[in-house]
């Protein structure tokens, strides 16, 4: 499966989990980057839709959970825990980018709608949970980020992804555990609510960025079709246009440009 030799000969299959619960932020546009990162190189790629009710396969190379409402989170953490594929999945070497709901879902722990803990499927080391501060909203920015190299024993190996850029909508805080690491520091804005942003533990990646992610982060693209198919198997691609958007957005979030209005309330509650 995944990183094991040339995978041109057969397509990656990429596993868009419940796009019509955890679909409300644009995230399936991260299925649509991957899969045209893979055909400008000439790989091909299977995408597999997965939608509510549906068995979801455990056969991925990548799997793909996006953001969505407390309810719709819930119904997914349910189907998923009782079919365990994405389990099986990750333990057969599968990679997962779970964006928000998502990453808080892969958790141990989430609040939902009423503030009740519910219980997460646990291929995170992380809780999320609910703090009397203002919703993250707005654009989220981190420094230079880098994750543990899977392929590394010696846990020394580090991937380089530079400054990840996109933004947040969440009012859960995500507590980092001791068997994970984080992508990076943030600049500009909340991310996990300490400091720091995204929560990482082998193959499965979890952040709060939106954008979708992928289309604002391409080395962020092309680290997880590394862990697929091998780094050596994927050329170079010209990013220049996104390297352009990207310097746009960096520059509008550190200027504070895109800073959401905040209420009354939400500003007593800062003081």
């Amino acid at each position: 499966m995944s990183g094991s030799g040339d995978r041109r000969d057969s397509a990656v299959r990429i596993g868009v989990l419940f796009p019509d619960l955890l679909g409300t932020y644009g995230d399936g546009g991260n299925a649509v980057v991957l899969a045209q990162r893979l055909a400008w190189r000439d790989i091909p790629v299977d995408v597999v839709t997965v939608a509510a009710g549906q068995a979801a396969p455990d056969s991925c190379d990548l799997y793909l959970v996006g953001g969505g409402e407390d309810g719709p989170q819930v119904q997914a953490t349910r189907e998923l825990a009782q079919s365990r594929a994405l389990h099986r999945a990750v333990d057969a070497g599968a990679v997962v980018l779970a964006v928000c709901a998502g990453m808080q879902i892969l958790g141990h722990r989430f609040p939902d709608a009423a503030g009740t803990d519910q219980a997460g499927l646990g291929l995170l080391d992380c809780d999320t949970v609910r703090v009397d501060r203002p919703r993250a909203v707005g654009e989220l920015l981190t420094r230079d980020a880098a994750v543990p190299d899977p392929s590394d024993p010696s846990g020394a190996g580090r991937c380089e992804l530079g400054v990840l850029t996109g933004f947040e909508n969440h009012a859960g805080r995500t507590v980092p555990g001791q068997e994970c690491a984080t992508l990076a520091a943030v600049e500009v804005g909340e991310g996990n609510g300490d400091g720091t942003e995204g929560v990482v533990c082998g193959k499965v990646v979890g952040t709060y960025l939106h954008g979708p992610v992928l289309a604002r982060n391409p080395r962020l693209a092309d680290l997880l079709l590394g862990w697929v198919v091998g780094a050596d198997v994927l050329a170079p691609l010209d990013d220049g246009e996104v390297d352009e958007l990207r310097t746009e957005r960096l520059r509008a979030a550190r200027s504070h440009e895109l800073a959401p209005r905040r209420s009354w309330r939400d500003l007593l509650r800062r003081s």
